[in-house]
This record gives structure tokens, sequence and C-alpha cells, in this order.
């Protein structure tokens, strides 16, 4: 049996939401005994905290289940445009809370954890981080899957069940040591696999040439296993789906002579099929051209786009009759997230010609309708370019697909400007410079009719930059720009100003496993730390602390915490940003660049109540024409000079006097991020961050101001402008039925949303 509650546990789990129905704690009480018996085997005497989790998980499963059923029959009858988001990546977290909080379960679930005796803390800290997303894009992704069911808008997630997500990072003698993240070691209670809807997805193989057209033969083939994951909106009854997809090597993998040897070799050899959904690639902002990531993109893309079809074709009114793709772009919008799902512009004009046989003008004309692109960076080391020789082994047919869009393209580029070679060359997809190469930012642009940037900053980059005049740049959307979901980890006026003591968190996404520079700075940090947090005259005052294994459900603890938010990229570097505009929402001021987000939050709130510093825009690229001498900075500033003597001089490494030396040499020989330029106005920014934290009153007035003006910030208004300005659907208040609602009801909806 539970360990009875002590009284301060007791007076923890009061419940302040709400008086809640004795029915529907009953319900759940039964629901929870019910499933620790006959899904856990388990009983009291022998459950763990975690078999109670799952026990809990189940139960508020079971109420997601009717509604998301009842949301596919109602998107059946009334058919809209459904639209579908490609990403490689969704960062989801911990589900359990989110769930209870959009089903209007969490009172009553409170009050019936409470009855059993048992801590709804501890169970939730029970599941385990779906970690399936490198940072910000991943989780820009699960907020905006959240914000289409909570717009009633007929949405779908796409990407891959990775078997081990993003690494859990530990910090070992002050250096990071990365460890496996076996995320479903113990199962995951909100996935259901879905065998029947398994597909083929082709790789290497040659192309035959024939009167009837290209033929992609001889193929290997990998098996798409789809997992789906409810995505419930906010009290609205609509559950929508994730689908994540997980490679399975066919039966016949390999076995082509039977003999005891060869079929356990091959037996072996199905690992190398499957693969493919192994491991997340950890590299965030960082590009690395290998044959399995390029294999992990187009699996993605190769079974969505056939479960798409699927749906298009089996839609009711396209099972009435002839197939006529005609109609495809009104009924359905393709997101790309980031150039990683582009192979999906090829694959579908291959599916269209090869397959449905149109001719390529229409084919080309349905496809560029269909897509719209999302591009999260700027920086050239992340941006996808991918070698032709091994695009030629692994995907040949798409290959010359590309090749063929990209003639169409330079054809329209030498019409308007036919003497200017230079011209010709930047802007083809095919790169020649250092071997060819496709460039796979230029093939997204060319093949989708709206592109987007993740804030404005970086749309207008985007259209000087990376689209240019010749890339129609009014393609570019400027008015859709990615904003934060708003996290419902409120802090409460009076608890603004309890922490006395002055923190420095440092919150890093872990660094890459082979990101060595990235490696030593969170040493330099963490040894920085050792000799701040020892310190006779200030360890008792300040404290520099560095979060290990910095995770979604990290962040909702962190976040509400926070005085001061740090975003202090060089201007012109950071795309967006999102924990900025989580922070805002959760009333932290910001000290930072006019960078990425920060620049609508400077519009929103003021940059009076910002401490705004450094460099814009213009100010960087005057300073790439005259040049960048770090040295000058060093001479010139005193305390930056003592600062970096002592990093060079082993004064935070004793032991190791030349361990940071990588770090200052890179500061001083071939740094781009300028960041001795804005080292002085950055620590004049500090010094009034110190003064208005000493005034109290002061600080929580620019503190609410902040809050005041985070209302644009939500991802619901994001969502909303895509649907209207991108993708051509209208979000709804309308609310499903729920399932204890006769079918009439669910009729009479889907003529209310038709009339409307």
């Amino acid at each position: 049996m539970a360990a009875p509650l002590t009284d301060q546990e007791k007076r923890k789990q009061i419940s302040i939401r709400g008086i809640v129905g004795v029915e529907n704690v009953a319900e759940l009480k039964k629901g929870f005994n019910r499933h620790l018996h006959f899904t856990l085997v388990k009983d009291r005497n022998v459950a763990t905290q975690r078999d109670y989790y799952f026990a809990l998980a189940h139960t508020v499963r079971d109420h997601l289940v009717g509604r998301w059923i009842r949301t596919q029959q109602f998107y059946y009858e009334t058919d809209p445009k459904r639209v579908y988001y490609l990403s490689l990546e969704f960062y989801m977290g911990r589900t359990l809370q989110n769930t209870m909080i959009n089903l209007g379960l969490q009172n009553a679930c409170d009050e019936a954890i409470y009855q059993l005796g048992l801590d709804m803390e501890d169970l939730e800290e029970m599941e385990e981080d779906a970690g399936l997303g490198n940072g910000g894009l991943g989780r820009l992704a699960a907020c905006f899957l959240d914000s289409m069911a909570t717009l009633g808008l007929a949405a779908y997630g796409y990407g891959i069940r990775y078997e081990y997500g993003i690494f859990n990072q530990k910090i070992k003698n002050g250096w990071q040591v990365e460890e496996a993240d076996d995320w479903l070691r113990h199962g995951n209670p909100w996935e259901k696999a879905r065998p029947e809807y398994m597909l083929p997805v082709h790789f290497y193989g040659r192309v035959e040439e024939s009167k009837e057209g290209a033929k992609w033969v001889d193929t290997q083939v990998v098996l798409a296993m789809p997992y789906d994951t409810p995505i419930p909106g906010y009290m609205n009854n609509t559950v929508n789906t994730m689908r994540l997809w997980s490679a399975r090597a066919p039966n016949d993998f390999n076995l082509t002579d039977f003999n005891v040897g060869d079929y356990i070799q091959a037996v072996l050899d199905r690992n190398l099929a499957e693969n493919i959904s192994r491991v997340l690639y950890p590299n965030d902002n960082f590009f690395e051209g290998k044959e399995l990531r390029l294999k992990q993109e187009y699996f993605v893309v190769a079974a969505t786009l056939q479960d798409i079809m699927r749906r298009f074709k089996n839609s009711k009114k396209g099972s009435t009759g002839p197939v006529s793709f005609d109609s495809f772009p009104e009924k359905v919008a393709i997101q790309l997230n980031d150039t990683h799902p582009a192979m999906a512009i090829p694959e579908l004009m291959r599916v269209f010609v090869d397959i449905e046989k149109l001719d390529w003008d229409t084919a080309w004309a349905i496809t560029k309708r269909t897509f719209a692109y999302t591009n999260h960076t700027v920086l050239p080391e992340a941006l996808e370019r991918w070698p032709v020789g091994l695009l030629e082994t692994l995907l040949p047919r798409h290959l010359q697909i590309i090749y063929r869009i990209n003639q169409g393209h330079l054809d329209e580029i030498s019409a308007l400007f036919p003497e200017d070679m230079d011209r010709i060359r930047r802007m083809s997809l095919i790169e020649e410079d250092g071997g060819k190469r496709v460039n796979m930012a230029h093939l997204c642009i060319v093949g989708s009719h709206v592109v987007n940037g993740v804030a404005e900053i970086h749309s207008n980059i985007i259209k000087t930059d990376v689209v240019t005049p010749q890339m129609e740049p009014e393609r570019v959307l400027l008015s859709v720009v990615v904003k934060g979901k708003m996290v419902p980890f409120w802090m409460q006026p009076q608890e603004w100003r309890k922490a006395q003591l002055r923190k420095i968190l440092c919150l890093p996404l872990q660094a890459a496993p082979g990101y060595h520079m990235a490696k030593m700075i969170i040493k330099l940090i963490t040894a920085v730390g050792e000799v701040v947090n020892k310190d006779p005259v200030v360890g008792s005052k300040l404290k520099v602390i560095y979060l290990e294994n910095y995770r979604v459900s990290l962040a909702e603890k962190v976040i509400p915490a926070t005085d001061l938010s740090e975003q202090i990229s060089t201007a012109g570097t950071e795309a967006s940003g999102t924990g900025n505009m989580k922070f805002m929402l959760n009333g932290a001021l910001t000290i930072g660049t006019m960078d990425g987000a920060n620049v609508e939050m400077a519009e929103e709130a003021g940059e009076e109540n910002m401490f705004i510093f450094g460099m814009r825009v213009e100010d960087v690229a005057q300073m790439d024409v005259e040049g960048y001498d770090a040295m000058t900075y060093y001479e010139n500033i005193p305390e930056l000079k003592q600062a970096i003597d002592q990093i060079n001089s082993g004064f935070f490494s004793p032991k190791q006097p030349e361990l940071f030396k990588d770090v200052t040499n890179m500061l001083f020989n071939h740094d781009r991020f300028k960041v001795f330029a804005d080292y002085e106005d950055y620590i004049k920014s500090q010094e009034k961050v110190s003064e208005l934290y000493q005034n109290p009153r002061e600080w929580t007035k620019m503190v609410i101001k902040n809050i005041a003006a985070s209302g644009k910030f939500s991802s619901d208004r994001t969502i909303t402008d895509y649907a209207t300005e991108v993708w051509g659907v209208e979000p709804t208040d309308l609310k499903i039925p729920p399932p204890n609602e006769p079918r009439e009801a669910l009729d009479e909806t889907a003529r209310a949303l038709r009339e409307k």
C-alpha cells in the first residue's frame, strides 16, 4: 500500500482550481483502478509510481479516444481543406498535463488522485519528455499542432518516430557528456500503432526510360509504420493527429538464396533498414551531409505523400467518381518546416508525372500551389546542400526531376537577364563551387507559392540575401511571423519580487556531440561558476548555475521563475528565438540586441520597456565592409581585457592554464559574430538592469507592461495568419459534439459549418 500522506503533503494537494463534480471524480478513480488492474496487471501492493502514472495516462487517454474518432468523422463529412505540417522535429515534451488542461479534466484528475492518496506532481514527473527535436524549430512545430487543433483546423503533423530523441546531457567535472535518450523504454501510453497503414518507401535503384515515361526500378524497399498521437484542441472537442513514421524492414529483406547462415545474416541486416528512424540528428544549426540523414528526410516525405494522396482520393467527394487533381491545391496545403522535408517537392512531382501520368507543366503548377515553406536560418553552415553524387545514388529519379525544375527556373531568369551569367549561377538550384550540390533552400523557394521567415527581420533578410529580387520576393510574407506559444505557467504578481538573491541562469541547449567550441564554452561556464560560487565576497550574493539537460519539462519550471532573459545574438544571426517570447509572456524582462523576434517584442512593449543594446543589422553590414578588428576592442576596454586575460592565463583553470586557448583564439581571429563589438554597450545595459532591479515597484511596473504587450506572441495568432494568408482555410470556433451526443448532432454541426 502507498505510504500515508504527511500533513504537509495533504496541504500541498488541496485543490485551489475550483469545485469539481463528484461523478467525474468517481469515474476517473474507477478508470484509474481499472487500468492499474487490467492494463498494467498490478495492484496497490506492488504498483510503482510509474505504474500509477501509466494508469492515470490511460485514464485521461480514454477521454481523448471518442473525441479523436469523432473529429475524423467530422472531417470526412465536411471534407475541408486539410493542412499537412511536415517537420523532421516535433519537440513535444510531456503530454499528460497539457491533455488534462485541454480536455477540462485537470481539476477532476487532481481531486481523484488526491482521494487515491497519491501526489499529482510526482506522477507528472514520471513522464518521459518526448524529445524529438533539438530546440526552437521542433518546439515551434509542437506549439503549432496545439494551436491548429484549438482553432478547429483539419491539420496533421507528419514526422519520424525516433527511437532515441535528443540526447540526455550530463555535466561531469564541468564537461558535457552525452547519454542516449531511450524515451520509449517504458512504453508510450499516448501513441497508437497503425500497421494497417504501413507503406513502402524506395531507395537506390536506377531509372529506365521508355515511351510511357521514366520508371524507377530495382529499388530497395523500407516499410514506414505509422504511429498516431492525438493532439487535443483547447476545450473544443477537436482532436487532431500527429503521425510519426517508424522504419521497418520488409520480411523478404535480403533473402534471396536460402541457407541458415544467409538467413541469420539477413535477419541481422534488418537493422540497416530500421536505422532510418533510430535516432534524431543532434546538430542544430549545423548541416552534416550524411546519407542516413538524407534517407530520413526522404523516408518521411515519401510515406507522408502516399498518405496524403490516399486521403485525397478517398475523401467523401473524391471517392464518388474519377480522380481529378485540378482541385488538389484546394484540398491540400503542405507546410515545409525548414528545408529538411524539401524532397517532398520532387517527390510530389514524381507521383504526379510518373504514377498519375500528368503532364509536366500541369504537375508543376499544382505542386507550387500546394507547398509553402518556412525558413529557419540564414547561417551558411546550417543551410542544406546535398551532394549531387549522393542524390544520384540514393534517389536517382529525384535528381533528374530537380535538374528539370532547375532548367525551367534558369530559363525564366535567362529570359529576364540574358547576359548576366553570374546572376544565373547564383540563382541556380545546383551549386558548382567545391563539387556539385543541390541548394535545398533554393528548391523550397522555387517550389512553393509562399515563403516566410520566423521573424520580420528574418523575413527581410530572406528577401534580400536568400531569395534576391530574381526569385519573386513578393512570395515572402512578412506578416506571417512565427511567435511563441503562451505557456500556462503564470506567477502571481506578489511572487514576482520574492527572489532576493540575484541569479545568473545559463540556459543553453545542449552542444551537439561533435561541436567542439560549444563544449568548450560549456566547460568555461562551469569553470567560471566554480570560482564565482566559492568566492568569499560575492559567493553568497551571486551564483552561476548551469542547468544540465535543458528540455521542455525543465523550461516549464525555469521560464516562470526567471527575472531577466538574455537574448544577445549579434543582429542578423538569430532567425527568431522562441524562448524570448515565452520569457516575456511569463514576466521576465529582456536584455537583448535588435535581432530575431526581439525587434517585434520591442515594437509591442516599447524599447523603453526592454534593455536593448548593441549593433543593428545595418551596423553589422557596415562593419563587414570596413572590417572587424577584435584586438582594437580588447586594447581599449580595460574590463574586457581583464576578462579575456583571466580566461587566457588559466585563472579559471589553474591546473590546465592552456585549457581555453581555443576559445580566446576564436574570439580574436575568427569570430564572425563580432562579440567584442557589442561588449561595452552590453555592460552599460546591464548597469541599467541593476539600477532598475533595486527599485521593485518600477521593475514590476515594467514587467506588467511587457506581459500586457505580449498577446501578439501567441501561436494561436500566428496560426490564424498562416491559415488565412498561406493555407486558404478559416479557423472556426464551432465545437464538435462530444462522443456522448448522438450522431445526428455531428451531422448538424457539419451542416452549420458548410453554411458558414
